[in-house]
């Protein structure tokens, strides 16, 4: 595959190009020491948590950290694999994958990865960008709908390690891409290619496609967080690529904590009430996640099974996520390289990878 990016016929070979993939983050380890240090982290993050400081943290420090870092630590030790956490084994593929991709067609730039919690951080992986000599950046969420939660304390934690740079390169972000032609063919080719190797759900005798996305309080709907609409959006066309009906397909939203009212409909109660009611087969996907993780594998692909089923459902299906399949790693491609239009991208010599 090559791609329709217009190069400078004399480019400025001064300028090395980098773009970092970010996702939300992984503990190191599957032990209980590991998840609290990763979950204090991400549960400080003001855009995730917006409650005041002085009322959040004794709750998080004294009750939430401790509870939640060992039961939490069970999770992940459920689903870890011999490479470690399925996260950042994906991400690496995904990395890796769009490297030679880029590589393939003439774009020797700089491809790695960031974890905005955990490790490699942002900051630092800006760090080691500047060390090999990038001077312009692409920051690309792998968050495929914009929220404040996700995307933009993604930016935020960019922006903050700029601060402290004296000499800054120079950054451009990507902002979402819940409606790219080339995202929604590669969900669609997923779920086309599960069903080619498990059988296609019976539509027609009452199976359900579900379509779940990561949930998140519905006062930032109110807000103005446009996440909510951007994922139904999403939901609207892959059901379209798949020429599926609202009646065969069902948007809901997982991974709720806390007791506020979240974005609604909430996955596992959706799967209850579809196996209450006699749906012989449920089959769950989830859009918004590009690499399997904790809430793929273990919410969906346990806790929401066994949901399904003990409330009388017969066969439950999760279909993967993205990770680094061809389509979704062309996706990938196609959207960097819309991205770095204008930004020379050829070198006088082989770039390499960032260690």
């Amino acid at each position: 595959m090559r791609f329709d990016l217009e190069l400078p016929s004399q480019p400025a070979t001064s300028h090395r190009v980098a773009v970092l993939l970010i996702n939300l983050g992984t503990p190191d380890a599957p032990t209980p020491g590991a998840v609290r240090r990763y979950l204090a982290q991400f549960l400080s993050d003001p855009r995730v948590v917006e409650i005041p400081a002085p009322i959040w943290q004794p709750l998080l420090r004294g009750l939430i950290l401790p509870l939640r870092g060992r039961s939490s630590a069970k999770k992940y030790a459920a689903v870890w694999m011999p490479e470690g956490s399925p996260l950042r084994v994906h991400t690496e593929k995904q990395t890796e994958a769009v490297r030679q991709l880029l590589h393939a067609n003439e774009y020797p730039i700089i491809v790695d990865y960031a974890m905005r919690y955990g490790t490699p951080g942002i900051g630092a992986m800006l760090n080691q960008l500047k060390l090999a000599g990038a001077e312009r950046v692409l920051l690309m969420p792998m968050y495929p709908q914009y929220s404040a939660s996700t995307t933009a304390t993604a930016f935020d934690e960019a922006f903050a390690a700029l601060r402290h740079m004296r000499n800054q390169p120079e950054i451009r972000t990507v902002r979402h891409y819940c409606d790219h032609p080339a995202y929604i063919h590669a969900l669609a080719e997923q779920v086309r290619q599960y069903w080619a190797a498990h059988g296609r759900p019976e539509f027609a005798a009452g199976d359900k496609l579900v379509l779940s996305f990561h949930g998140v309080p519905k006062r930032t709907l109110d807000l103005g967080d446009p996440y909510h609409d951007q994922c139904r959006q999403t939901a609207a066309l892959l059901m379209g690529e798949l020429g599926l009906t609202s009646t065969e397909c069902r948007v809901t939203f997982q991974s709720r904590f806390g007791k506020a009212e979240w974005l609604q409909p909430y996955t596992a109660p959706t799967l209850h009430e579809l196996g209450a009611a006699g749906v012989r087969r449920a089959d769950v996907f989830c859009p918004g996640f590009t690499a399997d993780c904790l809430e793929t594998i273990e919410e969906i692909g346990i806790e929401v099974r066994d949901e399904f089923l003990h409330a009388g459902g017969k066969a439950f299906h999760r279909i993967p996520c993205l990770n680094a399949a061809p389509a979704w790693i062309a996706a990938l491609g196609e959207i960097v390289a819309q991205h770095l239009q204008g930004w020379p991208a050829r070198a006088s010599s082989p770039l390499g990878a960032v260690a």
